[in-house]
Parts: structure tokens; sequence; C-alpha cells
């Protein structure tokens, strides 16, 4: 596919960079080649969240793609729209990982807990009763599980944090 060019025509100081230039273009084309052959019922089976990473990565490549050609003729990227549609790509990528990040983080099962914290209170000599002991117990899990819960950063919390 890649044609023997002769040293004569180019300065042999950028023979490594257009070796490795090469290599790339050769591995971003069988990358695409395969994401080409792919049937279209494939990709539209994947889940919102893969359909948007897969939509995101292919903008940012053919953005990617686009701001070298715009080095190659010589006009500065920097000050051509495609950099505010790289940005833009960007920030919708970084958004997509916050969900990932957010489906991936632990979860509090309040039950359990109410359970764990009711179990660790249990004193057998303090109450003669039964019925007197579990009451006592329930109220101080409720209470230590409100107690925690007002520890805990709201989402309202959480997104103004995020703002600044």
């Amino acid at each position: 596919m890649a044609e023997k060019v002769q040293t004569e025509d180019y300065p042999t100081e950028i023979d490594e960079h257009l070796m490795e230039f090469n290599s790339s273009v050769n591995s971003v084309d069988s990358a695409l080649q395969t994401l080409m052959s792919m049937p279209k019922n494939d990709l539209q089976k994947l889940d919102p969240l893969e359909q948007a990473k897969l939509d995101l990565m292919s903008a940012y490549a053919l953005n990617s793609l686009f701001w070298m050609y715009l080095v190659t003729k010589g006009v500065n990227p920097k000050d051509h729209g495609i950099k505010q549609e790289l940005e833009r790509t960007r920030t919708y990528m970084n958004r997509v990982k916050e969900i990932t990040d957010r489906k991936k983080a632990a979860r509090v099962d309040k039950v359990a807990a109410a359970r764990f914290v009711r179990n660790a209170l249990y004193d057998a000599e303090e109450g003669a009763s039964k019925k007197e002991g579990a009451s006592n117990n329930e109220r101080a899990s409720k209470e230590a599980i409100k107690a925690w819960s007002q520890t805990q950063p709201s989402k309202n919390k959480l997104n103004k944090r995020e703002e600044l």
C-alpha cells in the first residue's frame, strides 16, 4: 500500500518521523476498515451509553484528522473553528466519563446498614423485654442512619461544587 520514496525527495532528518507517521496512518486505516466492515445493525444494538462513546470517538477522530489536514495545508488550526469543535467534543467525552464513573460508584444499601447498626447497638443485658430492646435498637438505628445521611453531600451540593 505504501510506496517506497527515494531519500532524495525529502531531508533524511525527518525519515524516522515519516516512518512513524506512515505506521500511524496504517493503524488508523485498519481501525476504520474494521469499523466500516461492521453491520449497522450491530452498532444499533449497543446501549445508549456505548453508542454515545462510539459517536464521540468517531467525531473526535474525524476532527483530529481535519486538524492535521489543516496543518499540512499551512492553515493555523488554532484560528479555525475546528478548535472549538474539538473542545466541544472533549467536553461531551468528559460528561460521558462522569456518567460511567457514577455507574461504577459504590451504592449504600440503607436497609443493610440499618441492620448492621441495629445489631451493633444491641445489648442483651440492657432490656429484659425483647420488645422494648427491639424498639430501642430500631430507634437508635434510624437515628444513626439519619445522622449519617446528613453528613453526606446531597446532589445539589455536588453540582454546585462541580460548577466551581
